[in-house]
């Protein structure tokens, strides 16, 4: 069977538009040494059914979430996503809406944007929110934007325990601006006030700090953002940069609440797959008085000429629409699909569901990380609070429970020796994460997995 809709009949009459005769007359114009002269090399054709046998076996070979209990986090999290969510996000309407340059003449795109903004808005305790950007990588490099634009000062302190993709991410966008990035040292995995306070002056633009950090680990948001304030106290009052983990805000203190200015993250969570690292879905809200220079699109409610209640786009900072250089942003567009994904999940849930998803998170990440501490010669790297993620000091390299749990169903988590992490921990460093997904037998797994896992060892190594 053909694989294009495309008969004999139509391709003849395109060539016949186009005043040629055949394909080959089309191409005749490519050199016969750039042309292939005989047929691809293809295996025979297969029935449908044949066809669909052969890649549900490739399919069984890939291994992730969907075949095994995953404790991986870093960023990305296997979250439970209602069936309803793919069955109507799959409508032709929806998927195919993507993101309308002409926004103005897609009312439902708007409005599903509108609504976005206003539950990112309502989630994060601050006044605005875009249409949403590329990603949580991209959106604190936006946001640190943001604050530079809004202050005219030049200097940026950055948390260490910021996600090293992200930071990455922040200095290559920051790379040969008129602007210094600060990494700000961490103490016992947190970042300090007293060390804000340090590295602050009167040039100060912005302060970035992620919690829950990179090692799971809750910061002290409105301590280090007070800290930030006292110590610079000429100009424009720098801007304070929250990065969030929007599950994290249905428990935890909003950054609105915990002083922040400014609040970017990562959408992955609501709604939308792990899909193996993307796309996903950048978030960021701010204060009211940020909104002329906030990047990307933001959606706006109004009225029509004849009174009716319509939707348009209110704010556009990119360099085609506010004339070269008074552009306050590059960004083009927004997510707009994943966008509507994260609109469904939010609108499914509601705040109490919100709520439940963060505490399950909360309560099984405690309850796992009391069992692994238990075990003879693995022990909790940091004190103190976490979310839904915690590193486990191993009494053997990370990546050997890594390696070895994948064959009895388990994805152990991420070794922060590893080239993906930027060798932010030791060797022995293995960051577990445990959402609402993970089941009691999910986790008496994991445990009876670190428990055997050394004493088989001993025995190969005897």
């Amino acid at each position: 069977m053909e694989y294009t809709s495309i008969t004999p009949q139509q391709r003849q009459e395109m060539l016949d538009v186009i005043g040629v005769s055949s394909v080959e007359e089309l191409f005749a114009v490519i050199p016969d040494a750039c042309r292939l002269d005989r047929p691809l090399d293809l295996e025979p054709a297969r029935s449908e059914l044949d066809l669909q046998r052969e890649l549900t076996r490739l399919a069984e070979a890939n291994i992730g979430p969907h075949n095994r209990a995953c404790f991986m986090g870093g960023g990305a999290y296997d979250h439970f996503i209602p069936a309803f969510i793919d069955q109507i996000i799959s409508r032709g309407e929806y998927l195919t809406a993507y993101t309308p340059y002409q926004g103005e003449a897609s009312q439902g795109s708007l409005q599903a944007f509108f609504e976005f903004q206003t539950q990112i808005a309502r989630l994060t305790g601050l006044d605005i929110a875009n249409a949403s950007l590329y990603e949580g990588a991209s959106a604190t490099a936006e946001a640190i934007l943001l604050a530079l634009n809004a202050t005219g000062k030049r200097r940026v302190l950055v948390a260490s325990t910021l996600h090293p993709h992200y930071l990455q991410v922040v200095q290559t966008v920051c790379d040969g601006l008129p602007c210094d990035v600060i990494v700000l040292d961490a103490t016992e995995g947190r970042i300090h006030r007293d060390t804000v306070a340090a590295a602050a002056d009167d040039d100060t633009a912005a302060l970035v700090i992620p919690s829950p950090n990179a090692f799971g680990l809750i910061e002290d948001w409105k301590g280090c953002f007070d800290a930030v304030r006292e110590a610079s106290t000429s100009g424009k009052a720098p801007q304070t940069i929250a990065v969030f983990n929007p599950i994290a805000c249905g428990l935890l203190a909003k950054p609105g609440e915990c002083g922040a200015d400014i609040a970017a993250g990562e959408g992955q969570p609501l709604g939308v797959p792990m899909s193996l690292g993307g796309p996903y879905l950048g978030l960021l809200s701010a204060r009211s008085h940020l909104t002329r220079k906030m990047p990307g699109r933001l959606v706006g409610q109004t009225t029509d000429a004849e009174g009716r209640r319509a939707f348009c786009l209110s704010l556009q900072t990119r360099e085609q629409h506010i004339r070269r250089n008074k552009a306050t942003s590059n960004v083009c567009t927004n997510q707009g699909l994943l966008a509507l994904r994260a609109t469904m999940f939010m609108s499914a849930t509601g705040p109490q569901g919100l709520r439940e998803i963060a505490e399950q998170c909360w309560h099984k990440a405690h309850h796992l990380a009391d069992r692994i501490a238990a075990i003879p010669g693995f022990s909790l790297k940091y004190d103190g609070h976490f979310f839904n993620e915690f590193v486990v000091r191993c009494p053997r390299p990370a990546r050997d429970y890594i390696r070895a749990a994948k064959p009895v169903g388990l994805l152990a988590g991420i070794a922060l020796d590893s080239d993906r992490m930027h060798h932010i921990g030791d060797e022995q460093d293995l960051l577990v994460a445990v959402t609402e997904k993970r089941s009691r037998q999910d986790l008496d797994m994991f445990v009876d997995f670190l428990s055997v896992m050394p004493t088989e060892a001993a025995k190969e190594n005897a």
